[in-house]
């Protein structure tokens, strides 16, 4: 049984009146992808933000690997990797000077950095444009890159902001391949996104939000047989039209 390596507990979000979160509880097992979904306004983004520290909760806590991520944050940062839905990589530098400057930011050792940048590049193809500057890349190379950056620390826990919106059906598939092959190596996945075939692919248990709360937790297949539908986003338009009948 895989180990729990971030807890979620009773997690509040205010913005005035306006509770974004109310009371979220949510576990993310080692080594396993966990696919957030929800309608927008949902609690998606304010949920991953926060547990990738981007946020502060109104209330509850989060413990990583046993303990407050707000007892030591810049412990809990370098182990955490964000990779956001909207490419934010510098244009006045090359790709490979991009990263680089990522790993001298989590502390990688320099004669580390240089190797774990020809890796990732080959593992995420990219390598024939770690010269050139983000603008002169397609947006599937731009979402490699951010992925790439978001895990050449090597960290535990990866939180994917709709990584693959926007982009064709081909490059959308060669990219699940590359989120299975971090699944594989032993890296915690959080995975936001509307592509209810991406998140039946790749999850292995997904958490639908519900106006700010935890609707339901389960594996794909089991919400699949429960609900007796064909797949899984048969199953989430059945949670959402009860939501809404209530």
């Amino acid at each position: 049984m895989s180990n729990k390596l971030l807890e979620v507990v009773d997690i509040e979000k205010k913005y005035g009146d306006f509770r974004a979160l109310n009371n979220v509880s949510l576990s993310l097992e080692e080594g396993k992808i966990i696919g957030l979904l929800g309608v927008n306004g949902a609690g998606k983004t304010t949920l991953s933000s926060i547990i990738a520290t981007l946020k502060p909760p109104t209330s509850g806590d989060i413990f990583f690997d046993g303990s407050s991520i707000y007892q030591d944050i810049e412990h809990y940062r370098r182990h955490v990797g964000f990779c956001p839905q909207r490419a934010n990589l510098h244009n006045m530098l090359s790709v490979r000077q991009s990263l680089d400057a990522a790993g001298r930011y989590f502390g990688v050792p320099r004669e580390l950095i240089n190797k774990r940048i020809d890796k990732l590049s080959t593992d995420l193809d990219f390598k024939k444009y770690l010269n050139n500057i983000p603008t002169n890349l397609s947006g599937g190379y731009r979402q490699r890159v951010l992925i790439a950056r978001s895990i050449i620390h090597k960290p535990d826990i990866v939180i994917l902001d709709e990584p693959t919106v926007g982009l064709d059906p081909q490059i959308r598939r060669e990219l699940w391949d590359c989120i299975k092959n971090m699944r594989n190596s032993g890296t915690t996945i959080l995975l936001t996104t509307h592509y209810l075939e991406e998140a039946e692919i790749l999850s292995d248990y997904v958490c639908v939000l519900d106006r700010g709360a935890v609707s339901i937790v389960d594996t794909p297949d089991n919400l699949i047989s429960t609900f007796k539908k064909k797949n899984l986003e048969d199953v989430f338009i059945q949670l959402v039209k009860e939501a809404n009948e209530k």
